[in-house]
């Protein structure tokens, strides 16, 4: 019995075959022909919805030394922050913590939680605050932000994020059932990294 289980251990458990890089396959098509003939059907009036894939331009192989700058593409569901643009680290909140991308980052898949999402260009910062989503690293030196929903930081009120946090705080203690407590929970919890996102 022991020798079985120790064979079954000895066994390789990565695949012989190399698995592609998302640079090295074929770049999607941005819409389903089948869909968008199913969508005008329905609604002929109205253009059928974008995905994020449909913002992001296919990217070159991975160059033999690394860039001077980091290609960030940044998309939500309905629109696109950023294209293509060429910035010298961006740093976002992972559900891990901060995590700085610079060029020549190792290929990463992160998830995204409340909290602030920084672009480094020169001296120049922009900031948003993000609510949820994914950043895909690529070795290429790409970077792919997909958000849930972002706020250039300049436009949040304060005041505003005080009272919602007074107010979903109120909400946490008062709350008797599961459901209640879990959506107070969250309130809670993204006003407080709105919180300190503004005075971070």
């Amino acid at each position: 019995m022991l020798r079985r289980a120790t064979g079954l251990l000895a066994r390789p458990i990565i695949s012989s075959r190399a698995r592609p890089f998302s640079t090295d396959l074929p770049a999607a098509q941005t819409t389903d022909s089948n869909f968008v003939e199913a969508w005008k059907k329905v609604i002929p009036n109205m253009e059928p919805p974008k995905t994020p894939l449909s913002f992001m331009q296919p990217r070159p192989p991975t160059p033999s030394s690394i860039p001077s700058k980091l290609t960030v593409n940044f998309v939500l569901p309905y629109a696109s922050e950023l294209s293509n643009k060429e910035v010298d680290m961006v740093i976002i909140p992972s559900t891990t913590g901060q995590m700085g991308v610079l060029p020549g980052h190792v290929s990463t898949i992160a998830e995204l939680k409340p909290g602030l999402l920084s672009v480094h260009e020169g001296n120049e910062v922009t900031k948003y605050f993000v609510s949820s989503g994914f950043a895909f690293i690529h070795a290429n030196s790409f970077a792919d932000i997909i958000a849930v929903e972002a706020v250039p930081l300049d436009q949040i009120d304060a005041s505003l994020v005080q009272k919602g946090l007074a107010e979903f705080t109120q909400k946490l203690s008062s709350a008797s059932t599961d459901l209640e407590k879990a959506e107070a929970q969250i309130g809670v919890d993204v006003h407080s990294a709105l919180n300190a996102a503004l005075t971070g």
